[in-house]
């Protein structure tokens, strides 16, 4: 079965549909989860698990599975993968989107969030409530089960296992600290500085969105992953990037853009917006801004909103759009090999002057 979705799913991507094509692993990599031998499920138990995967797991843009792939074809010579190989490469694809979606289901119950991808969060549907912190660590159960159908026997299948263990275990410790700052910031807003707020992204974004898809790709092509410590670093640069646009998008992105309803001024959240605020502001300003911000109330954060524009936020983070690249690319330029530099521009030019 699988050989023959590999088949199928290689078909696809040559015709040009490579989201397509990636979805149709999903498809195999469900049908093994839901036939798996160590469990013997009920038709209800069956279902559940059906519809929490749909609903959690293939609705998102894609990008860090389907980088996988990218990734390992152009670290291949040549930049073809063979039917296995483009199958393997969607089988950690798919590892890294649970992965995602079992972060993102926690996720939303911490943060009380009312919107995910354009839906309500799992845990908001009917029925479902805190069941779906069963479903969050069922969502982390899955991947070694993965992992074990597909990569036992290989190589470099320790080298995996270790990878998402630390990856996982990194972002979850990101995730403490981006909650007790919040905690401690809710006492004393100027806790939130940018030291402490590139230790939070760091930890609890860059790993897993982009170390992690270029670190499966370059065990599939059989490097060794301590010989691209600079490559690593560059990454995480990349996901700190990534996640101040997404901190900007929150605030000053549409909803029906950005698929969610941002809520980082009501979460007290450490965000780039308020630590650059906080370092800018003046002090009837400062008062402003600890007066509403982390406040529910819509006057309360369209008062912050106002002070972000009114600090010429918008602006700031244009420039820092502009030097940021800047700066990527000539890290990206100075490594040796023209496949690593590839791969890593790849990733750049699909998150630069995003708006979702």
């Amino acid at each position: 079965m699988a050989e023959a979705t590999a088949n199928g799913a290689a078909a696809v991507a040559a015709g040009g549909d490579r989201k397509a094509a990636f979805l149709q692993i999903y498809v195999q990599l469900k049908e093994d989860l839901l036939r798996d031998p160590a469990f013997d499920y009920t038709d209800e138990s069956r279902e559940w698990i059906e519809k929490m995967l749909d609903y959690n797991v293939p609705g998102g843009k894609l990008n860090r599975g389907i980088s996988v792939i990218d990734s390992y074809k152009l670290l291949k010579q040549g930049n073809q993968l063979t039917d296995t190989e483009f199958f393997l490469g969607g089988v950690l694809g798919w590892c890294i989107e649970w992965l995602q979606a079992y972060f993102l289901v926690l996720d939303d119950i911490m943060d009380n969030s009312v919107t995910r991808r354009g839906q309500p969060c799992w845990f908001r549907v009917p029925k479902v409530g805190l069941i779906a912190t069963n479903d969050g660590i069922l969502l982390r159960n899955h991947i070694p089960r993965m992992l074990k159908k597909y990569f036992k026997g290989k190589p470099y299948y320790v080298d995996l296992l270790d990878l998402f263990n630390e990856v996982e275990f990194q972002t979850a410790s990101g995730q403490l600290l981006d909650l007790i700052t919040t905690h401690e910031g809710e006492q004393n807003l100027s806790k939130y500085n940018i030291t402490v707020y590139n230790r939070i992204v760091q930890y609890k974004t860059a790993y897993y969105s982009f170390y992690l898809p270029v670190a499966c790709a370059l065990l599939l092509a059989g490097k060794n992953l301590d010989n691209f410590l600079e490559v690593k670093d560059i990454l995480i640069q990349m996901g700190t990037y990534f996640q101040i646009q997404d901190d900007y998008l929150d605030c000053f992105g549409h909803p029906d853009v950005i698929g969610k309803i941002g809520t980082d001024i009501q979460d007290f959240k450490c965000s780039w917006l308020v630590v650059q605020a906080l370092g800018l502001a003046n002090e009837s300003q400062l008062k402003i801004l600890s007066d509403n911000y982390g406040k529910t109330d819509p006057a309360c954060v369209e008062k912050v909103k106002r002070l972000y524009k009114d600090l010429n936020l918008e602006k700031l983070f244009a420039e820092y759009e502009r030097t940021s690249y800047g700066k990527l690319i000539s890290s990206i330029e100075a490594q040796p090999g023209k496949e690593v530099q590839h791969v890593l521009k790849s990733f750049l030019e699909k998150i630069y002057k995003r708006q979702k």
